[in-house]
């Protein structure tokens, strides 16, 4: 009897060792280093598409940085490779951020710092994005230099381009610069804001909420921010946050520019991505398109819309106080 006992012990021992086991197993596709990234709230990790934290470079190659989300997207780091890495982390926690720059202002060329990815047939990893409900661009942004910057493409020596770009996913039919979900900052009737700018549907027009506060009180030269934007493409709404507080804002488009007095549920194009850009348009690395003098951190893709509450928690994760006033 006891021999028993002591056999149905050790069985019910090996049995809880795989289910733990198990549970622990990152999701199917996941890239995963032995240990889940700490610095994401754990109510984002389900949605969590796209992660890059700039400290995990691709083995044997560094000028590729490893995706810690679901989808496995790793990015290329653009202009400069490895030389982009910077020791300035954005949050408790992060010890290296992603410098992204004009190089040449003065000059016409194709040798900006970016980050992303291409593929003009789709990237699959990015199918989570493929007929999407909703989605939510967040992350750190430090500004480091002039912004915007001078406009390479066009022979007048003053001029300057009408957007900055922050990071987005794009959309099923892009050339490196149309987007499904984007943060950036862009010209609005004459003035440069912070906006969030989504499109539901492959080649039809986008929307776009606009921060109504001016964007150089928003993005401060030399300090972090935790910005994010959210996009609700059953609803129609969208909207911006700024260390974990809902920005006001306004719609700049009239009208129904998703198309959504049909029958929903709503959705994007069935289409995949054609990557992810950052830190300015054309990741393939075809020309130069609204570079970003910055630093970016922690940049989360998610296949949702997530709410306030989300959004302030992430920001009170990592910086451990509570969201700003």
């Amino acid at each position: 009897m006891v021999r028993r006992r002591r056999y149905a012990g050790a069985a019910l021992a090996v049995l809880l060792t795989a289910l733990t086991a198990l549970a622990a197993a990152p999701p199917a596709g996941a890239r995963d280093d032995g240990r889940r990234p700490t610095a994401v709230h754990p109510g984002l990790r389900p949605d969590l598409a796209a992660y890059y934290d700039f400290e995990h470079p691709v083995r044997g190659n560094p000028a590729r940085e490893r995706d810690r989300g679901f989808s496995g997207t790793d990015i290329d780091l653009v202009g400069g490779g490895a030389r982009m890495r910077a020791p300035d982390g954005a949050h408790r926690g992060s010890r290296t951020s992603l410098q992204v720059r004009q190089v040449t202002p003065d000059a016409a060329g194709n040798d900006d710092w970016k980050a992303g990815v291409y593929s003009a047939s789709g990237v699959p990893t990015l199918n989570a994005f493929n007929a999407v409900g909703g989605a939510t661009v967040m992350g750190w942004f430090k500004m480091t230099g002039q912004n915007p910057s001078p406009n390479t493409n066009t022979a007048a020596p003053d001029d300057l381009y009408s957007a900055i770009g922050l990071a987005g996913v794009l959309s099923g039919d892009s050339d490196g610069h149309a987007v499904r979900a984007l943060l950036e900052l862009i010209n609005v009737n004459g003035e440069l804001r912070l906006v969030a700018l989504g499109r539901r549907t492959d080649g039809a027009a986008s929307q776009t909420f606009a921060a109504s506060q001016d964007w150089r009180t928003l993005l401060p030269p030399g300090q972090w921010v935790f910005l994010a934007a959210t996009f609700d493409f059953d609803s129609g709404e969208m909207a911006l946050y700024r260390n974990g507080r809902p920005l006001d804002g306004f719609y700049t488009v009239p009208g129904d520019p998703w198309d959504l007095s049909g029958p929903g549920p709503h959705r994007t194009s069935a289409t995949d991505p054609r990557g992810i850009k950052i830190g300015g348009s054309f990741p393939q690395n075809t020309r130069e398109g609204n570079p970003c003098n910055c630093r970016m951190d922690s940049l989360m893709f998610l296949d949702r819309a997530v709410d306030a509450a989300l959004v302030r928690a992430q920001y009170r994760l990592v910086t451990h106080k509570a969201a700003e006033e």
